[in-house]
Order: C-alpha cells, then structure tokens, then sequence
C-alpha cells in the first residue's frame, strides 16, 4: 500500500497547488506589476522545485546509490521535467487569466480543470506509448465513461464555479443569459 500513501500525499499536494499558487500571486506586487504576478509567483516556485532536487541528491546519498544514470534515463526525466514545468507555467498563466473574473477564486475554476483533463490525457498518452492487449476496440466501456464523466465533471465545476462575490463568477452569469 506505499504506492496508495504516496498517491494520496500527491493527491493532497497537488490538491492545494493551485490555491497557494493563486495565493503567492495575489501578494506579488499589483498595479503596474500585476502582469507579473503570476510569473513571479513561478520563479519561486522553481526555486522550490530547485530545493527539493537537492534534498533528493541527498537521499540518494544516504541510502548508498553509486550515482549511475543512462543517457536514455536522463533524456526521458529531462523532457518529463519540461512537461511539468510547462505545465505550471501555464497553470500560473492560467490562473492570472482567471482572476479578474474568478477574483480569489481563480483556483476553483482552473484547477478542476487541470485535475481532470490531465488523467484523461495521461491514460491516452500511456496507451499510446504502451497499447492495451488487444487494441483500442477492446476498453471497457466503463472506463470509456469515466474519461467521459472526468471531462463533464470539469466542464461543469469550472463553468460554475463561486467567484469570492458569492456566486458565479459573473462573467459565466452573462455568458449563461445569451
């Protein structure tokens, strides 16, 4: 059950990513900086990033490992970096996009969004590196629906998402009148 424990700590982490995200811009320098808000807040999260990268030299140190990779390792966890750094990249883009309508509530409209669609992309990114037994024709028609079902669901938490006013977010209230 350590995969589980380690999912559900990544559940919890991720979870709370784009609302503290969201926080750190909001206490960036606004006005004539406010374009800047999100990018800064992504710097500090690099620097985070930057950290943690060497508290896991460190563990590799303590538990003994003689510091191998392969060309092939290092290229793939390269590119898988890029992606991820791209993707909160674009996340802070995302969410300094979302605050003049979602105000402190951007994180409730983007997140469900990023939390849903990711899975449904990484299970057809996988099929697509590694294809089931028997092709595409033989997935289950539930876990057909439940890719289905995952991008309703964020249609529909994102689309109707509080704004900090209390209600929808009031750019989605006049979209919803025409």
């Amino acid at each position: 059950m350590t995969w589980l424990t380690f999912a559900l700590l990544t559940v919890l982490s991720w979870g709370v990513y784009g609302v503290l995200l969201h926080k750190g811009r909001g206490f960036m320098p606004m006005g004539p900086e406010t374009p800047h808000a999100g990018l800064k807040a992504f710097l500090f999260v690099c620097i985070a990033y930057a950290l943690i990268g060497v508290i896991a030299a460190v563990v590799l140190k303590v538990r003994g490992s003689n510091f191998g990779f392969t060309s092939s390792g290092i290229s793939w966890s390269l590119v898988a970096g890029v992606a991820g750094a791209l993707g909160a990249l674009t996340l802070v883009l995302a969410l300094g996009a979302a605050a003049p309508i979602y105000k402190g509530a951007a994180a409730a409209a983007v997140m469900p969004i990023v939390f849903a669609g990711a899975p449904v992309i990484n299970t057809i990114t996988a099929m697509l590196i590694h294809p089931p037994e028997g092709g595409l024709k033989n997935l289950p028609v539930p876990f057909i629906l439940g890719c289905l079902l995952a991008v309703g669901g964020a249609f529909l938490v994102a689309k109707y998402a509080p704004s900090n006013t209390g209600g929808a977010a009031p750019a989605v209230q006049g979209a919803a009148k025409h």
